[in-house]
């Protein structure tokens, strides 16, 4: 089995039906995260909630709790067009199934990697960190 399958077993099969997209679409969600990433990790996307007046929803996400859920209009407000765009064109799916499918992702995603309620001070690392965080959990 592979890291993204056992990534995918964490996150639950019920969340993306298509495997290709994804895989495509889990690493474009662990590209948001990650510490290289273009909106600057995790705490880059905290901001872009909090400037986005949604720094609650992402806040639950990382705390202890129930995970507040997201709609497709907020997750616009949060990512420029340009990056929704871009995942979209690398996941091969169109801009509003793409945001449907990262708006159902994202919080257990970003749940599953802050497992202590906290974002680490370091940020959760780049992409390979990331893997190796899911590759530990099944180890």
């Amino acid at each position: 089995m592979g890291i993204l399958d056992k990534a995918f077993e964490m996150l639950g099969d019920n969340h993306l039906p298509m495997m290709d997209a994804k895989t495509r679409l889990l690493q474009a969600a662990l590209a948001l995260l990650a510490n290289n990433g273009q909106t600057g990790g995790l705490h880059g996307l905290v901001e872009r909630f909090q400037e986005a007046g949604l720094g609650n929803v992402i806040a639950s996400w990382i705390g202890s709790g129930p995970n507040a859920p997201i709609t497709t209009e907020q997750l616009h407000q949060v990512l420029d067009e340009g990056q929704l765009r871009q995942i979209s064109e690398e996941s091969d799916l169109p801009e509003d199934e793409t945001a449907d499918r990262l708006r159902q992702m994202l919080p257990d995603l970003v749940d599953k990697l802050t497992p202590t309620g906290h974002i680490p001070p370091g940020g959760l690392g780049n992409m390979s960190s990331l893997l190796d965080h899911f590759l530990g959990r099944f180890q």
